[in-house]
């Protein structure tokens, strides 16, 4: 792509794209004009409807890899070449939204009790007890625990927000049995293997992988399942919705209400109006 890629990479970072988003951009325009080995200048609507389809059809690709496909198209030509008619009337693919796993309040414990190094035990404490992305939980500082106010300072979240958590304080006493066994030196709270660096999500999940498997628990688990697990007992305990929102940094709230769909205690709660029949309650349906 030459000089293309190098506007449209001028481009992303202009708009504050993430590192990874960036290079994930690139990969894909670039995978896009290797398909008709033609500069994108001279391609058109007809060749992206193509390229699109042959994703599906030929690469068997999910709808949700291939949202991020066009997405990357769509910045292609909607900004760096400035032709966004060629996109305008190509549609958004239909990404189905499976409700996530989420583990018992048992099934925390037994998951964490079977983490093996007190380090990622510590950063994946600090996913559920938080609501900490896997990446958040990795990027902490230091400085970002306030044992004072008790709360979590997570800088430069998702969409570049910054936004204050809760410190519990079960997460407090064994951050601080870490630190006394780690000394970590500064400004990162988990550090990676080279200087300057943090630990790996990668790692953290390798941990978790293990130990799921070492508690015997049989489903499928993920550091980001803690965080649905931290958002799902929030909304059991009685935790308002919208509270729930700023403490996982949500920007919108629809992306926080599918917590509704997925606790049965909320549902159990909820009284359907053929049990109000009849009763004062229900003198209200006329």
């Amino acid at each position: 792509m030459g000089e293309v890629c190098t506007r449209m990479t001028e481009d992303l970072k202009l708009r504050a794209y993430r590192p990874g988003t960036v290079r994930e951009y690139l990969r894909c325009a670039r995978a896009f004009v290797k398909h008709y080995m033609r500069p994108p200048s001279v391609l058109g609507e007809q060749e992206i409807r193509g390229y699109l389809l042959h994703l599906l059809v030929v690469k068997k690709m999910s709808p949700a890899t291939e949202k991020v496909y066009l997405a990357a198209i769509k910045f292609l030509y909607s900004h760096t070449l400035d032709r966004p008619q060629e996109v305008v009337r190509i549609p958004w693919p239909r990404v189905p939204r499976p409700l996530p796993v989420v583990l018992s309040g048992t099934e925390v414990t037994r998951a964490l009790g079977a983490v093996e190094s007190i380090k990622h035990r510590a950063v994946l404490t600090a996913a559920y007890g938080a609501g900490l992305r896997i990446g958040e939980a990795c990027a902490l500082c230091i400085e970002d625990i306030d044992s004072r106010r008790m709360v979590i300072h997570i800088r430069d979240g998702k969409r570049g927000r910054d936004r204050y958590v809760m410190l519990p304080q079960r997460l407090l006493d064994l951050l601080r049995t870490y630190w006394k066994a780690e000394r970590p030196p500064a400004p990162y709270l988990f550090p990676g293997q080279k200087s300057g660096t943090t630990i790996s999500a990668e790692a953290v999940r390798q941990a978790l992988h293990r130990a799921v498997r070492d508690a015997g628990l049989r489903k499928r688990v993920t550091p980001h399942t803690l965080r649905h697990g931290f958002a799902t007992h929030l909304l059991e305990s009685g935790t308002d919705l919208r509270t729930i929102q700023e403490l996982l940094g949500h920007g919108s709230i629809r992306t926080t209400a599918r917590y509704t769909h997925i606790s049965t205690r909320h549902i159990a709660r909820t009284k359907s109006p053929l049990d109000l029949l009849g009763t004062p309650e229900g003198a209200v349906f006329g």
